[in-house]
């Protein structure tokens, strides 16, 4: 297992995270998995074992569940606090009242300290607003982070789902109010769809921000249970919940060549997908969301699989985003034309 920095900070996380939005399974999430504290405590200790020190859950998954479980796991296995890097994240509605969800600061400072609470530690390492509030200014939601930061609640602070403009614009904010610095973005990004590259990764490299990335393997879809002829098992994620959205028949072709070259490593398709979000730069840690020990295991050893120049160039040719305006207008390299040569004065008579 490698680990890197979390984005421009000091802090060491493994290149491979546990997601936990299978824990729990009340509600809509159980369209998700549906494991339950024995269960789940099995897979950490088999995540801690492997090397990953990096644990992501957020509030809304399960409706706190999910950070119940997690919390009573790293306790019950006596994990120390300092071995262990834990992420969760605030914005989802958590009850029904008009200020249960958002970014707003009252919302963010009463939903710390129920998920410490729920996750049995005295502060989270890593604190994520989960998607982009229209309502609250952006500066109210940098102040209320900061105020957690200052008071040792929180270490560091990231965010989920926002759009590049948006994060610019909050890092634009935060230097200008002396406040802290947003060090990591979460996003879907999957050989199956490759949408941030458009702008999150040139932001998130010309930052020196953090990518952790969701759903790599597009809900199940490049797990290698499906194909043009393969619909999955009945009762799997992709057949009750078809999320996050992908083009069928972009991903048959992407999966078409995964599966070539699984064939030809002698390993699973899910690690063939994996392998290649661990080869792109930019990426610090793929989230990845075993709901049994053997999948874990196997998603493990994705860190094991050597991709070549070649490889990449064959998954990066048939999974690659078709060009938009402006990126295709600035690629274009024009040399302006070179003046006409002069003739050689003629020398005198």
């Amino acid at each position: 297992m490698k680990y890197k920095t979390l984005g421009n900070t000091g802090l060491f996380v493994s290149e491979l995270c546990l997601g936990t939005m299978t824990f729990g399974g009340n509600g809509v999430w159980a369209n998700m998995g549906n494991t339950q504290q024995d269960e789940a405590r099995h897979l950490i200790a088999r995540a801690l074992e492997h090397g990953i020190n990096f644990i992501d859950t957020a509030d809304i998954y399960s409706f706190g569940t999910s950070e119940t479980i997690v919390g009573q796991a790293l306790k019950d296995l006596g994990v120390r606090r300092e071995d262990v890097v834990i992420a969760t994240k605030v914005n989802g509605p958590m009850g029904l009242g008009p200020n249960d969800a958002g970014n707003s600061r009252g919302h963010i400072l009463d939903s710390v300290k129920a998920s410490l609470k729920r996750l049995q530690v005295d502060h989270i390492d890593l604190y994520q607003l989960h998607n982009i509030d229209t309502v609250t200014p952006i500066e109210e939601s940098l102040a209320a982070l900061e105020t957690l930061v200052r008071q040792g609640l929180v270490r560091y602070v990231g965010v989920s789902n926002w759009s590049a403009w948006q994060v610019a614009r909050a890092l634009g904010h935060s230097e200008r109010l002396n406040l802290a610095k947003i060090a990591t973005t979460q996003n879907y990004y999957s050989l199956a769809s490759r949408d941030v590259e458009r702008e999150i990764v040139p932001l998130a490299a010309a930052e020196k921000l953090a990518m952790l990335i969701w759903s790599p393997l597009a809900g199940g879809l490049l797990s290698g249970k499906f194909g043009r002829d393969r619909q999955g098992e009945e009762g799997s994620r992709r057949t009750t919940f078809d999320f996050p959205p992908v083009p069928v028949d972009h991903a048959h072709d992407v999966i078409d060549v995964a599966a070539t070259l699984a064939a030809e490593k002698g390993v699973s398709v899910a690690r063939i997908a994996l392998a290649w979000l661990l080869h792109q730069p930019q990426v610090t840690s793929v989230i990845i969301g075993a709901k049994r020990l053997a999948q874990l295991d196997d998603n493990v050893g994705a860190t094991e699989v050597g991709l070549s120049a070649d490889d990449l160039a064959r998954l990066d040719a048939v999974s690659a985003l078709a060009t938009e305006y402006p990126a295709w207008m600035q690629r274009v390299r024009e040399v302006p034309p070179k003046p006409p040569l002069r003739p050689a004065p003629s020398a005198p008579d």
